[in-house]
């Protein structure tokens, strides 16, 4: 079985106004991919942190986002949902990603999901993208032309702040 991850279209809201948006794939990684699996720790370690940040945005921060875990019998898939929100026991918010794999979701629709099907988390603050820690994995199986769009777009892969486990705070 594969793990099926999109990636480009997580950047529609910034892409929005570039006049061209590259092309929204899937890139696929194996279930057992020990980087993945280790972006997705670091994601879910620190999500506590994030929804607090998301919660009380600091001056210049925006787009908060969660990558989600959906399933049905076609297979996993994981997507992103922006905006969102936290309810009493669970999530909602609206599918920002036209799957691929599973059928039991669509594009633009509202979707409910638990903490645990949260792969990812990331925001912008001042054109700078944080956490997409599963998108900074996915660079490495992406095009180079693709990588640059995405970093020319702030992500902050190679960098400590952007990596760091808690979501990045304080004054500007």
């Amino acid at each position: 079985m594969r793990l099926s991850v999109l990636a480009v279209l997580a950047l529609a809201p910034v892409f929005a106004a570039a006049q061209s948006l590259p092309q929204d794939r899937v890139t696929h990684v194996r279930n057992d991919d020990s980087e993945m699996n280790r972006a997705i720790a670091q994601a879910q370690a620190s999500l506590d942190d994030f929804l607090a940040l998301a919660r009380n945005p600091p001056s210049g921060a925006d787009t908060f986002k969660l990558k989600v875990k959906f399933s049905d019998p076609n297979g996993d898939e994981h997507m992103w949902v922006i905006p969102f929100q936290q309810n009493a026991k669970d999530f909602s918010g609206v599918l920002a990603n036209a799957p691929e794999t599973v059928r039991n979701v669509q594009l633009g629709q509202t979707v409910h999901f638990k903490r645990a099907d949260i792969t990812d988390w990331g925001y912008r603050r001042d054109g700078k993208q944080y956490g997409s820690f599963t998108v900074c994995v996915l660079f490495k199986h992406m095009p180079p032309d693709e990588v640059a769009a995405f970093r020319s777009y702030g992500f902050q892969c190679d960098q400590t702040p952007a990596r760091t486990a808690k979501p990045v705070r304080g004054a500007r």
